[in-house]
């Protein structure tokens, strides 16, 4: 058994963001076997509840509430002064370097994982305390600012533009520094590996995966539908800029055509923390905005199709994953579906414009898609992205194998 620093820049606990999942699951199968010190911020203060579970299952839990508007202030007149990346100031709290100094003074760890690039300005002067270093960027965030900027006007395009230039510096420095850098997906891999070339050799992935128990066909789960309408489905958390853009797309650009031929149709968009933009997408005819839901998997079981229209994306989406796990028929623009293994119109359809989308969208309510597709969607997933497989190699990584 091994002792363990993990400091992650979002309470890993209740696993209900794509980034909450993977942390979880990380975290989870560490304690299971190790003893594990955590050290994380909470930026929604419901959350808060889930910290003494947290402190069952660590030996030692530093939750610190992290609110948005003083963070975005702190960000902006540290990084502009610094120098720096905006992101670093947003979870900058002298309280978690004084932790991890305390955690590390009272004994060395064997290992320590980061989760999300920010944590690792946490890295003290007593690195060998530390033990085996692995980062787990996720993915390559600068590049997403990159993204970022090439959609917005200036000034805030200038901004983002900054934040991916100044971002992958210190991800570069980061990477230097640590025994391994780990991503989501292979494709996110070879792309930090163009970026920092120097950390080649030790730049490597780990598969997000799906519990398959839980997210499975087999529920018999009531519907939260009208008897006659015919849902498409969208899940993610409503306060993501990226997960935003994809319905206000879907809704103003697709949806109308697929509400004109077929009435009946409803574009349900299944979330927490709706913004403004998306609260206002209800006004449209069809359009249903639901908020936060105690479950997400009956919204997914009865939809006549899941569609995740993400037109900025880095990573695994494991709405995907969760819908194909559920085996429905998941229609996905090229960003969603990068880096997922599987074969695009026979385990999920992959659609390039909006009147590609729009005729998909009318096939499967019409039922015209082929009824084998969720089938092979499952299998695929249950084949290729089981947590058990997705976590065999970490402690090899950790250089915790017993």
């Amino acid at each position: 058994m091994a002792e363990i620093l993990f400091l992650a820049h979002r309470i890993p606990y209740p696993p209900d963001k794509g980034d909450k999942i993977r942390s979880w699951n990380i975290l989870a199968n560490l304690a299971k076997r190790h003893t594990v010190y955590l050290g994380c911020f909470v930026d929604d203060p419901a959350d808060m509840v889930h910290v003494p579970f947290l402190k069952d299952l660590c030996e030692d839990v530093l939750a610190l509430p992290l609110a948005a508007r003083p963070a975005k202030v702190r960000s902006l007149a540290w990084g502009f002064r610094s120098g720096q990346a905006l992101s670093l100031g947003y979870y900058w709290d002298i309280r978690m370097r004084r932790w991890v100094d305390r955690v590390i003074g009272e004994g060395a760890m064997a290992a320590t994982y980061l989760y999300s690039s920010p944590m690792g300005q946490y890295i003290t002067s007593r690195r060998k305390q530390m033990g085996r270093i692995v980062m787990d960027f996720v993915d390559v965030d600068s590049d997403k600012w990159r993204q970022y900027a090439e959609s917005k006007r200036w000034p805030v395009s200038w901004v983002y533009n900054r934040e991916q230039r100044t971002l992958l510096e210190f991800e570069r420095k980061i990477a230097a520094t640590v025994d391994r850098s780990l991503f989501v997906s292979n494709k996110e891999a070879e792309l930090f590996r163009t970026l920092a070339p120097e950390s080649a050799h030790k730049i490597g992935h780990l598969n997000n995966g799906v519990d398959f128990d839980y997210f499975s066909p087999e529920h018999g789960f009531a519907s939260p539908f009208e008897a006659n309408e015919k849902a498409i489905v969208f899940t993610g958390a409503m306060d993501y800029w990226a997960n935003v853009d994809a319905v206000d797309w879907f809704a103003r650009s697709i949806f109308p055509a697929v509400h004109t031929a077929d009435p009946n149709a409803r574009f349900y968009i299944v979330g927490g923390k709706p913004t403004a933009a998306v609260t206002a997408l209800a006004q449209m005819p069809g359009v249903v905005v639901t908020g936060r839901v105690p479950d997400v998997r009956p919204y997914v079981a009865h939809a006549s199709a899941v569609v995740c229209p993400l037109r900025i994306a880095r990573g695994i989406q494991n709405k995907v994953l969760e819908g194909m796990a559920m085996a429905k028929p998941v229609i996905a623009t090229p960003e969603a579906f990068e880096g997922i293994d599987a074969t695009p119109g026979q385990d999920l359809i992959v659609t390039a414009d909006a009147a590609a989308m729009t005729k998909t969208v009318l096939d499967s309510l019409k039922g015209a898609i082929d009824p084998e597709i969720g089938r092979r969607a499952r299998s695929r997933v249950v084949d290729l992205y089981s947590w058990k497989n997705s976590l065999h190699s970490l402690e090899h990584d950790l250089g915790i194998e017993e």
